[in-house]
């Protein structure tokens, strides 16, 4: 079960310089995933991280796109959020479409030399979705862009 508003991650945000990092989102559930967007923007202008978005069909194109522009791009990105929201219906899609894009990203932070952040709500309602992008349950984008940040720190002190 998901906390309710997770207040701790948002302490000790590093202070990184030259930071770039993509969002890929979806343009499926767009005015649940606009929010998701909109709180990442915020917390990365708050910390002044540049970025990029990107908007894809639906969640499955996801990893695709984060791969194709790491590989093609001239500038490389620190980090990647991922944003979709997937709502269960009647049909066993959701399962499929949940696994095909978590297993992508899980795949692609294997395989990348940057991180790729999970910003992907997976809920039985929208309710849920509502609930998570500023409501009972926190700001569920605000929280992937302090991870993205946290994690190019992270990698940054590697190299020392």
């Amino acid at each position: 079960m998901a906390s309710i508003g997770n207040n701790a991650l948002y302490k000790g945000i590093p202070i990184i310089k030259d930071a770039f990092v993509v969002i890929v989102k979806t343009e499926w559930n767009s005015h649940i995933v606009d929010k998701l967007e909109e709180g990442a923007i915020t917390v990365f202008n708050d910390n002044n991280v540049e970025y990029k978005v990107i908007t894809v069909p639906g969640a499955v194109e996801i990893p695709f796109a984060i791969n194709c522009y790491q590989k093609e791009s001239s500038q490389k990105a620190s980090a990647f959020i991922a944003f979709a929201t997937i709502v269960r219906g009647d049909t066993p899609h959701f399962d499929y479409v949940c696994q095909a894009v978590t297993d992508g990203i899980a795949t692609l932070n294997l395989q990348l030399d940057v991180p790729v952040i999970f910003g992907v709500l997976t809920v039985e309602t929208e309710q849920q979705a509502i609930e998570r992008v500023g409501g009972t349950h926190g700001h569920k984008g605000e929280e992937a862009a302090v991870a993205a940040i946290k994690m190019i720190a992270l990698k940054e002190s590697f190299k020392v």
